[in-house]
């Protein structure tokens, strides 16, 4: 069975840059959502939002692209409130790992 707490959740290609990652903290019994996205090379902004459990194990992967910087912000601000109004938490800046093709890793934070 593939070790599913290291799947890629988004790929970066050659030209396209990261546009942001967000978590919320911890939810007992839950685990932290977290929402990714990069900037592709045509100028959409394509976006990753989810679920990692204790375990590593990312669930319920949502996907999305956008045309611009508001049209996420509208997804953003939609997902926001629903974690807010369910479990009573927020998405903040976050670091995040990057895996590349040959196994290595690399981490960042994105504000």
């Amino acid at each position: 069975m593939p070790d599913l707490s290291r799947a890629a959740v988004l790929s970066i290609e050659k030209g396209e840059e990261i546009f942001g990652g967000w978590a919320t903290a911890p939810i007992p019994q839950v685990g932290i959502y977290k929402l990714v996205a990069k900037k592709k090379a045509d100028g959409m902004i394509e976006w990753a939002h989810f679920v990692q459990r204790d375990n590593g194990e990312k669930e319920k992967v949502m996907r999305g692209a956008v045309k611009s910087r508001e049209e996420f912000s509208v997804v953003k601000d939609a997902i926001e409130s629903n974690l807010r109004r369910i479990f009573g938490v927020t998405l903040q800046a976050a670091g995040y790992d990057i895996g590349t093709p040959n196994g290595r890793t690399a981490t960042g934070t994105m504000h």
